[in-house]
């Protein structure tokens, strides 16, 4: 089967798939829109706007395309999915209604409620004084906007000043913030467990571990991610299975009656508690940075299993991984995550050892060299036999590249290592 794809999205995470399609047989062509200097590599860079439902559908009836795989929330939400249905292009990505249950966490805790999936205790407001005062109440919570507020709308609150500071500056984010879910603060590892859908059926990627602040120790504000690992070791292969059964299954189950066929990647959130695994969110894509350690971890064509969900016909079974683990480790722009410095050459890419892998992010070719365009700039990735070496040759590989104002964690997998057997 010949399968031509356009992948939409211009990150690491894209840069990674574009990177794992591109070894499928099925392959006969990779279009990237808008794509980056990494994907460049791997398959065509189109002008496209990934968020322009129309735009998107008319470029894919237009180019013959088999395939779409998008990568970022913001073209789901907007309803990309549905402009391709209907111009009968498959799609590995949900419909816009899927998508709320990123979109709009007050629905994805309503989708919860009716699918039994175990979660925070939690209430929903649209008025900020009734939300500061019942955080207050409360003292130690956890403060949500509602909508897509890249990856930052979340606040952990640990006391009553926190906790009002927190309904403040959710409040102040615009209309992501109108409407904010306070949950109860759950304790324990934090993990993502993401699965392949087509609708119905699932399969389920190996665990990993995304590292959400910008300093060691988990200090400092929330990021859109600093590194991952994966496997993560926090989970046995038949505890990950029953989150499949208990999660999964049910959320497909109960959009799947409501008219939703979620077809592409449903993402828990996972936190470990004593209690057992609590769906903190979910998300309706890859996980970033985690996809670019899940696509080295994946021991197998990923090409036919997107195609079959897209299409409604995944088979479900579990997922060839490769032996060892795969270690990603984020390399930031200076003052990111609030105001990253852009234009800074790129240095050291091609010194990079063999056994490691950049996926490029915020980056952009200008002069005949790769500049920072954003703040999260790329990804360095390596595999390992275990979860140490693999880490080992990750930050070898790190020391090799280099840009003015680079800050980046050192204890990317530290919590597993710790944790492993």
């Amino acid at each position: 089967m010949d399968v031509k794809v356009l992948l939409l999205g211009s990150g690491g995470r894209e840069h990674a798939l574009a990177w794992k399609l591109s070894q499928s047989p099925m392959l006969t062509q990779l279009l990237c829109g808008p794509g980056n200097p990494g994907t460049a590599k791997l398959g065509t860079n189109v002008a496209l706007r990934a968020d322009a439902p129309e735009e998107v559908a008319a470029f894919a009836k237009r180019e013959a395309v088999d395939l779409v795989v998008v990568g970022p929330e913001a073209p789901l939400v907007a309803g990309v999915a549905d402009a391709l249905a209907d111009a009968g292009i498959p799609c590995f990505g949900p419909v816009a209604a899927g998508a709320r249950i990123e979109g709009s966490k007050a629905f994805a805790k309503e989708i919860m409620a009716e699918a039994g999936v175990p979660t925070a205790a939690f209430q929903t407001f649209t008025d900020m004084a009734a939300a500061e005062a019942y955080a207050v109440a409360q003292g130690r919570i956890v403060v949500k906007a509602d909508g897509l507020a890249a990856g930052k709308g979340v606040i952990v609150a640990h006391d009553v000043e926190a906790a009002r500071a927190a309904v403040r500056a959710v409040g102040a984010m615009g209309v992501a913030g109108q409407t904010m879910v306070l949950e109860e603060l759950l304790e324990g590892e934090e993990v993502s467990a993401m699965a392949l859908c087509d609708g119905e059926r699932y399969a389920m990627l190996p665990l990993s571990q995304d590292h959400k602040r910008v300093g060691e120790g988990d200090t400092g504000p929330n990021t859109g991610g600093m590194g991952a690992y994966s496997p993560a070791p926090f989970l046995s292969a038949a505890q990950l299975a029953e989150v499949g059964e208990r999660v999964v299954a049910p959320t497909l189950a109960v959009l799947r009656r409501r008219g939703i066929p979620f077809r592409g990647v449903l993402y828990a959130g996972l936190m470990l508690t004593r209690g057992g695994p609590k769906v903190l969110e979910f998300n309706a894509r890859f996980g970033d940075p985690e996809t670019q350690v899940l696509m080295m971890q994946l021991g197998e064509d990923l090409l036919p299993l997107l195609d079959a969900c897209a299409r409604g016909a995944l088979v479900p079974r579990t997922l060839v991984s490769a032996l060892g683990a795969s270690v990603g480790v984020v390399l930031a722009a200076r003052g990111y995550p609030d105001a990253p410095e852009k234009g800074q050459r790129i240095e050291g890419l091609d010194a990079v050892p063999p056994d490691a892998t950049v996926f490029l992010a915020g980056a952009e070719a200008r002069d005949g060299g790769v500049v920072t365009a954003g703040g999260r700039v790329l990804t360095v990735c390596a595999r390992g036999e275990d979860l140490a070496q693999a880490r080992e040759r990750a930050y070898a590989a790190v020391a090799t590249v280099r840009f003015e104002g680079m800050h980046f964690r050192r204890d990317i997998g530290a919590r597993g290592m710790k944790a492993a057997p």
